[in-house]
């Protein structure tokens, strides 16, 4: 018996890798490679140019760790079997299922959180009533153009948008999605109580918040938030379903009950832990105001915003807007825990410590 090994040239290669099914599975891989690469060098180009720090653009880049290690996961996916899942469709496709829902919430999840950001400044200028300073009419609406000018050339971004807002709350906003192309307005009560050293060390503060790339980051939190709670609350919803409700076809009332419930939960957690990045950004915003306007006009701004809210003058911000005011004014009942403002008291403090 011939038990040598069968040649096989070049032209026989090529014919296997030139059959139908060989094919189909190289246009798989290829499609199933190349977008999230795009995907994230888009986005890391984007979030530069939004003005992110490069320290937060690298850490969401670690994203695509998980892709690059496909070899050490790839096997355990194909031996370890899920809860549910693996005995209702079986290993392969049950893992297929996980995957499909994680995206799918990913999308959602993010997708809801870049078109608010993308719109903030519409949506902002629509629920306050900002109007725009095109052309300066009054002293104290070039004077305003000159500060905002000069705060945003010693940041090193471009020239954001400048507006008014009817409030008698002493108060201020930035907000949009590119450093560059932002929008930062003062309450007429911030104008008329507030002398301009004051003044001045609030846009500072909300200059701050565009140079760090705070609304851009922000949305981030939420987009990962969202797309954890819908993703969770679906795969406990699915669990509890077929486990304690018994139900073996498609899904049952247990199942959309335990989902509506379960993101009602997780979104409190996940708002928690929104509202302490808020908060830990307002310190970072502060010191940002005190380097551009000085420390002692940034804690004497911000004990004039705590005399207002000793005296509970409330809140006239949109509760959409809030997180990206200087200050959230006075509310009743409010529990740190989902406060979009550290108290003023420690901001001061931070600001004297040097923090």
């Amino acid at each position: 018996m011939n038990t040598s090994p069968v040649r096989v040239g070049w032209r026989e290669s090529l014919a296997i890798i030139a059959d139908r099914k060989t094919l189909i599975m190289l246009c798989l891989g290829f499609s199933a490679g190349i977008p999230i690469l795009l995907i994230f060098s888009s986005l890391s180009l984007w979030l530069r140019e939004a003005g992110v720090e490069r320290a937060t653009v690298t850490f969401f880049s670690w994203a695509a760790l998980g892709y690059s290690f496909k070899f050490v996961w790839a096997p355990l996916v194909d031996r370890l079997p899920l809860p549910v899942l693996t005995r209702w469709l079986g290993l392969r496709r049950g893992w297929l299922l996980l995957s499909q829902l994680l995206v799918m919430c990913g999308l959602f999840g993010f997708g809801g959180s870049f078109v608010s950001l993308l719109i903030s400044k519409w949506m902002a200028k629509m629920s306050t009533g900002t109007k725009l300073i095109e052309q300066p009419r009054t002293p104290d609406e070039r004077w305003l153009m000159e500060t905002v000018s000069d705060l945003a050339n010693k940041a090193g971004i471009g020239m954001p948008e400048v507006g008014i807002f009817p409030a008698q709350q002493s108060n201020a906003f930035a907000t949009g999605w590119n450093k560059n192309n932002a929008l930062v307005a003062v309450s007429e009560g911030l104008l008329h109580r507030f002398d301009k050293e004051e003044v001045r060390a609030v846009l500072a503060h909300e200059i701050g918040h565009v140079a760090n790339g705070d609304m851009v980051t922000l949305s981030l939190v939420q987009g990962v938030l969202n797309t954890f709670v819908m993703f969770f609350a679906r795969i406990l919803g699915s669990i509890i379903d077929k486990a304690v409700f018994k139900n073996e076809r498609g899904y049952g009332i247990g199942y959309f009950v335990t989902v509506m419930v379960l993101q009602v939960i997780l979104g409190i957690f996940a708002s928690m832990i929104v509202m302490w990045f808020s908060r830990w950004r307002e310190f970072r915003a502060d010191a940002a105001g005190a380097h551009l306007a000085g420390r002692g006009a940034m804690i004497s701004a911000l004990q004039r915003l705590q005399e207002e809210t000793q005296a509970h003058v409330p809140n006239q911000m949109p509760d959409t807007l809030t997180a990206f005011g200087i200050s959230s004014g006075w509310k009743q009942h409010a529990t740190r825990l989902f406060m979009s403002h550290p108290p003023l008291d420690e901001r001061i403090e931070a600001l004297r410590r040097g923090v």
